[in-house]
């Protein structure tokens, strides 16, 4: 385990999938992030990639070769070294090897990197292709924030604000977890989600192209909450386990495949392609208060 911290904000980040473990305001003695209760979800903010959600048949076809690759893809598993520490940030790295080819052939650098800054945390995703032909990825978060968050506050306490207006429909999955024809009623000329835990019994919230940028976690019973800002990514994911004390708000540059994919890899939805050489870099913030 990694930590890292300042005046008022403590991190701790396992080596493993450089997933974040702990999310403290020290000055509030508040911890933000899911304890990681395997009885409901064993984790609390793995990384997503080079796939963001399921596969068709858990299958890809690139360059006339089929490959397996289970959700979410396989960076979330693996050992990351740690490629960089400074006072206030840690930069974790994952390059591609002979196991990482047997699922997914192109060669690659990928980065993760925590940066601390006062109450804000910034995390940083690099991509970058080393080898000589385009690569095809997606990539995204997963973090899980805990709701309730203050002593004497219910789960049905708390709601999501955006920051903009929102009339946008969420696209159901299917029991294979692929994207479902046609949307669902969820907001209709606002800015608030009231949040309630049969809200998520039918998996995850997926919403495309958002005029928001940023959504507030917020309780009118308490002063405590968190602001989380996601510019640059296209696809949000809001999720919880089924009667779990959290809420994944999860920034998304790829998403699941359709029903109707074709499986071939160049043909995915949200699918990221980088020339030889080139690096992709996105980053999502969350202010505690």
């Amino acid at each position: 385990m990694l930590q890292l911290s300042n005046e008022r904000l403590s991190i701790t980040i396992a080596e493993k999938g450089a997933e974040l473990q702990s999310l403290t305001r020290k000055d509030l003695q508040l911890e933000y992030l899911w304890s990681g209760d395997a009885a409901f979800w064993g984790k609390k903010s793995p990384v997503l990639f080079p796939v963001v959600g399921g596969l068709k048949n858990n299958s890809y076809t690139y360059d006339g070769t089929a490959y397996t690759l289970g959700r979410h893809g396989f960076a979330r598993d693996m050992v990351f070294t740690v490629a960089e520490q400074t006072a206030n940030s840690i930069r974790f790295l994952l390059t591609d090897n002979a196991d990482t080819k047997k699922v997914y052939p192109f060669p690659f650098h990928f980065e993760v990197a925590y940066t601390l800054d006062d109450n804000r945390l910034t995390v940083t995703y690099r991509v970058r292709n080393t080898g000589n032909e385009d690569m095809f990825f997606s990539v995204g978060g997963h973090p899980a924030f805990r709701v309730p968050l203050a002593a004497g506050t219910s789960y049905a306490d708390y709601y999501l604000q955006f920051n903009r207006e929102e009339t946008a429909g969420k696209w159901p999955l299917s029991a294979e977890g692929l994207i479902e024809r046609s949307t669902q009623p969820l907001l209709d000329h606002t800015q608030r989600l009231p949040l309630k835990k049969d809200l998520f019994y039918a998996d995850a919230l997926v919403l495309k192209h958002l005029a928001s940028d940023a959504v507030t976690l917020k309780s009118d019973a308490t002063p405590h909450g968190l602001e989380f800002h996601f510019s640059g990514f296209p696809y949000l994911g809001i999720w919880a386990a089924k009667d779990a004390d959290f809420v994944c708000i999860e920034p998304w540059c790829g998403i699941a495949d359709h029903v109707d994919a074709s499986g071939q890899l160049t043909e995915k939805e949200g699918i990221n392609q980088l020339q030889a050489g080139g690096l992709f870099e996105r980053s999502w913030q969350v202010v505690l208060f």
